[in-house]
C-alpha cells in the first residue's frame, strides 16, 4: 500500500494534470477518516519550473525526494520540452526498487524513455497514442480506454481521465468507500463507462469528388431503411462485387462498416441533442431495437447509449 507520494513537476507541465495529482494525493482529509498521504511537488532543479500555461511552480523538493516514493506521478507535459536525462534514470531507479509509477497523458512518454512500457500495455491522450507506438515499439499501448494498469507502471488517457486513473488506483488501495468519497469531495464521478473512443473527435465528411458521392449521401438519407450492399449497388449501378471494391478503393472500409459507422454517428447526434426515447432513436438510426443499437454503440464507442447521453446530453433550455 502506497503512503509517500511524489508529483514531479515538470518543465512545460500541463498545469490541470499537476493539479489532479495534488488535489487526490495533497490534501489532508485525515478529518473524515480518509487516507492521508506523505505528499511532495519535486523538480528535476529542486526549485521552480515554468509550465506551459507561463506561470511558475515552486518546488521544495528536488529529485533526491524520489527516493523514499513509494508512488511517483508524472503528468503531461509539452513533448517538444525536453527533461533532464537524471530525472529518467531516476524514474528506472525508482521502478526497480519497486515504486509504482503513474502518468497522464503525455506523461507517459517519460515512461517510455525510461524503459518502462517496454513489453507492457499503455495508453496516452488518443491523439498520441500512435506517436506513442511510433517512439515506443516495444511498447503494447491502447487508444480506446481510459486508463491501463499494468502495477507497478500506470498510465492514463487525457486530462479528465487522470481523474479516473488516480480513484481506480485509490479504489484497487483503499476500497470502493474511500474512492468514492474522494471522488464526492470532488464533484466528479468515481467511475466512468466506456473508454476514449467516445471523445474522439468525429471523422469530418470527405469532399465530394470521388465517383460513390451521390451513393453515400443518398445512404446518408436513408440510414432508417434496411440497407443491403445489394441494394447500395443498385443504387450505383453496379455489381455488388464491383461496388464493393470501389467502395473500399473510395472510402478504405466495406459498406458495411461505413453503414454502421454513419448510423452509430446519427445516433451519438440524437442522443446528445434531443429527448427521443432510445428505441425511437434504434429505429430511427436504422438499428431497429435496442439490443441491435447498443452493440454496435459499445462495439465501437466502448460505452452504452445511455452511458454516453448521461455524458454528453446537453438539456433542452427554452428561449
Amino acid at each position: 500500500m502506497f503512503r509517500d507520494v511524489a508529483v514531479l513537476a515538470l518543465d512545460g507541465a500541463h498545469a490541470f494534470e499537476v493539479g489532479v495529482f495534488c488535489e487526490i494525493f495533497g490534501i489532508d482529509r485525515g478529518a473524515d477518516a480518509l487516507p492521508r498521504y506523505d505528499f511532495a511537488l519535486v523538480s528535476a532543479a529542486g526549485d521552480s519550473v515554468p509550465t506551459r500555461h507561463g506561470f511558475e511552480v515552486r518546488t521544495p523538493h528536488g529529485l533526491e525526494r524520489l527516493a523514499s516514493a513509494d508512488l511517483i506521478c508524472v503528468p503531461a507535459y509539452d513533448l517538444d520540452v525536453r527533461q533532464p536525462d537524471r530525472l529518467v534514470e531516476e524514474l528506472g531507479v525508482a521502478a526497480e526498487r519497486g515504486a509504482r509509477i503513474l502518468s497522464i497523458c503525455t506523461g507517459a512518454f517519460l515512461l517510455g524513455q525510461a524503459g518502462l512500457l517496454d513489453g507492457r500495455r499503455c495508453t496516452t491522450h488518443w491523439r498520441y497514442t500512435e506517436e506513442l507506438a511510433r517512439r515506443h515499439p516495444r511498447a503494447r499501448v491502447e487508444s480506446d480506454v481510459l486508463y491501463v494498469d499494468e502495477d507497478p507502471v500506470i498510465t492514463g488517457a487525457g486530462t479528465a481521465a487522470g481523474v479516473d486513473t488516480c480513484l481506480h488506483l485509490v479504489r484497487k488501495e483503499h476500497g470502493s468507500a474511500v474512492a468514492n468519497a474522494i471522488a464526492r469531495r470532488m464533484v466528479a464521478p468515481p467511475h466512468r463507462e466506456g473508454g476514449q473512443r467516445q471523445y474522439r473527435e468525429r471523422p469530418q465528411p470527405r469532399e465530394g469528388t470521388g465517383s460513390l458521392t451521390p451513393v453515400l449521401a443518398w445512404i446518408e438519407a436513408n440510414l432508417d431503411q434496411g440497407l443491403t450492399v445489394e441494394a447500395m449497388a443498385r443504387h450505383a449501378h453496379l455489381s455488388p462485387r464491383t461496388f464493393a471494391r470501389r467502395f473500399q478503393q473510395e472510402t478504405g472500409t466495406t459498406p458495411l462498416q461505413w453503414l454502421m459507422g454513419q448510423r452509430v454517428l446519427l445516433a451519438q447526434h440524437h442522443l446528445e441533442t434531443t429527448d427521443e426515447p432510445i428505441t425511437a432513436i434504434a429505429r430511427r438510426t436504422g438499428f431497429g431495437t435496442i439490443d441491435n443499437l447498443r452493440h454496435h454503440f459499445v462495439r465501437r464507442l466502448g460505452t452504452t447509449p445511455q452511458g454516453y447521453r448521461r455524458t454528453f446530453h446537453a438539456p433542452h433550455q427554452e428561449s
